[in-house]
């Protein structure tokens, strides 16, 4: 039996990994907010989940984890880290709050890299793998979605280095890059933007008003559309225990041809964008 130590597993897409890791056999460590969730977890995956309390943001708690996580393992190590929590916040730039881009950073980049490194010496005894579950946004930034796209922008620097750094040691680093997926990351999204627009001055919405709404109306219709979190779980087993695994996983339609759509020059890009926002005004 491996162990896989999966963050941000108490719904969406950590859940479907957890889920389909101890279907397939695996010991998951599912990192959680509450204990609620871990319990719910733990009744429906059985003994080959255990779950652990652990905020991304908190280094008690992460180093509290990794002590568990040590204990558990031993010398057989950690198979797998999935660094899939995560948070989405959108809002004009000229008016985010720098708290809220401070937090989205803390929670998407930050503290994957501080879980990272809490568990690399047992990642080290196993030879593991380590993924980090990026977005196409990391390679094609939307406007109003700066804050996530840059976040996640990052995670695709960080596993370029980190998987050069740690290639000494047989350890292979990932990340995965999906389109929509539906879940209730979405959701979430909405309702914080919708707080940090009454956080903004009235200048905001008179400004950006209009694309605010176009985007939330592009959201909503895209939700739906969305693949389901379990293709996501697909492509992550492949990452952590394919003999040939890949450096990045695009994963939908829509992610495909946002990282085709990439590579067209700056201006012309930009002035699809804003004829598509037109449209959706209209």
């Amino acid at each position: 039996m491996s162990f896989v130590f999966v963050t941000g597993a108490s719904k969406g897409i950590g859940a479907a990994c957890a889920r389909m890791l101890t279907q397939r056999g695996h010991h998951v460590f599912a990192g959680v907010r509450s204990a609620e969730d871990g319990n719910a977890l733990r009744e429906s995956l059985g003994e080959n989940v255990t779950p652990i309390s652990v905020d991304v943001t908190n280094a008690t708690q992460i180093h509290e984890a990794s002590r568990l996580i040590n204990e558990k393992v031993g010398s057989a190590g950690l198979a797998g880290l999935v660094n899939n929590a995560g948070i989405a916040l959108a809002g004009p730039l000229e008016f985010l709050p720098i708290d809220e881009l401070r937090r989205q950073l803390d929670v998407n980049v930050i503290g994957q890299i501080e879980v990272t490194q809490a568990v690399l010496p047992a990642i080290r005894r196993a030879r593991g793998r380590i993924v980090f579950m990026g977005s196409v946004a990391g390679r094609s930034a939307l406007p109003m979605m700066g804050p996530y796209a840059a976040s996640k922008h990052a995670l695709e620097a960080l596993t370029d280095s980190l998987r050069v750094e740690l290639h000494p040691w047989g350890i292979h680093v990932a990340i995965v890059e999906p389109g929509v997926i539906t879940t209730p990351i979405w959701d979430t999204s909405i309702a914080a933007a919708e707080r940090m627009l009454e956080r903004m001055p009235a200048q905001a919405t008179e400004y950006y008003g209009w694309i605010i709404d176009a985007m939330m109306r592009r959201v909503k219709r895209g939700r739906m559309r969305g693949l389901p979190p379990e293709r996501v779980a697909e492509v992550v087993e492949h990452a952590l225990f394919a003999r040939k695994p890949k450096t990045r996983y695009p994963l939908g339609r829509d992610a495909s041809l946002r990282v085709l759509f990439q590579r067209l020059p700056d201006r012309f890009r930009d002035y699809i964008i804003r004829r598509q926002l037109e449209k959706i005004r209209e």
